[in-house]
């Protein structure tokens, strides 16, 4: 055989595997950068206090409103009860302050007839006096009574002022009494930390005696409904990708078994630097010293996925036909 035959026999192999390649990758997708996922539920208490009971070991299967743990509830009780005084005091000097309001409206009325009555003496008063049928004695004293009256009614009206201004401060201040009973209570009530999801106890290292502090994550569940198989496939693959398109996933955890799910969304971004902004994902590209074509996350649903125990960060392997 010649070179030139042995040239082009190499050649046409070459490109006969490279025309089987594409075709096969056409139609067969495939990657085994795969590995299972769900949500990590870090829950935390809404409030702070020592922790008097654990409800939970690590590992256990949880239900949604399962209690986790439990706060020492007496603090927040005594701040219940101090709520609870304040409103008492504040509903018992209301009382006294509409009953003063009472009192001053009745001397503010009584003060009113007694200034008219005043009015009418000082009409009659001046009038007899221009005929000279009273004496400017009587008169002048007419007119010193109804100057008592009128002041006797700006004290009266001076008086309801003040009651109505005391009442009105007792009355916001049962008002914020009760809005203070209503946190406090909240808290109380906070102090039972119950599951939020469906799901498992995942490394549990509370323990009675610890102190539970206010949004900083005590206990970890891994969602039951949340799981799902993220495959990272390189970009040339994922242009033949849609949404519900069929996949097939080899879970390490369970071999020999092909777990059939759909294809529930892929990535449109991914990071190209390990430490840039979290809001987008990084896939390294490199395998030891090989630097791989870059690679975008696909999201897959297992179909039947309440059926399958899985685990959180397992590997898989995946395989679509575009």
């Amino acid at each position: 055989m010649t070179r030139r035959k042995r040239v082009t026999l190499v050649l046409g192999a070459l490109l006969a595997v490279f025309a089987a390649y594409e075709i096969f990758t056409s139609v067969v997708a495939y990657t085994d950068d795969a590995y299972v996922r769900s949500d990590l539920v870090a829950v935390a208490p809404q409030v702070t206090g020592q922790i008097v009971a654990v409800h939970v070991i690590d590992n256990q299967t949880v239900k949604r409103g399962d209690p986790l743990v439990t706060i020492d509830p007496v603090p927040f009780q005594l701040v219940i009860a101090q709520r609870q005084a304040e409103i008492d005091e504040a509903k018992a000097q209301i009382s006294a302050d509409q009953q003063e309001v009472a009192a001053a409206q009745d001397n503010h009325d009584a003060a009113v007839a007694t200034v008219q009555y005043a009015q009418e003496t000082q009409r009659r008063m001046v009038s007899l006096s221009s005929s000279q049928d009273v004496s400017r004695q009587t008169l002048d004293q007419s007119s010193e009574q109804l100057r008592v009256a009128q002041a006797a009614l700006d004290t009266a009206n001076s008086r309801i002022v003040r009651a109505r201004a005391e009442l009105a401060m007792h009355q916001a201040a049962q008002s914020r009494a009760e809005a203070e009973m209503a946190t406090a209570q909240w808290q109380l009530a906070r102090t039972h930390v119950v599951a939020p999801t469906d799901g498992t106890i995942n490394a549990l290292t509370t323990r009675v005696g610890d102190t539970a502090r206010e949004n900083v994550p005590l206990i970890g569940i891994v969602d039951a409904h949340a799981w799902r198989i993220i495959a990272n496939y390189k970009q040339d693959y994922i242009r033949g990708f849609r949404e519900g398109g069929t996949a097939w996933v080899w879970l390490d955890s369970e071999p020999w078994h092909l777990h059939r799910g759909r294809i529930a969304s892929v990535a449109r971004g991914i990071s190209r630097e390990p430490d840039a902004l979290k809001l987008l994902p990084y896939v390294a590209p490199s395998t030891d010293w090989i630097r791989l074509q870059r690679r975008f996350p696909v999201t897959i649903t297992l179909d039947g996925a309440d059926g399958i125990t899985l685990y959180m960060g397992a590997d898989a392997r995946a395989v679509i036909f575009p």
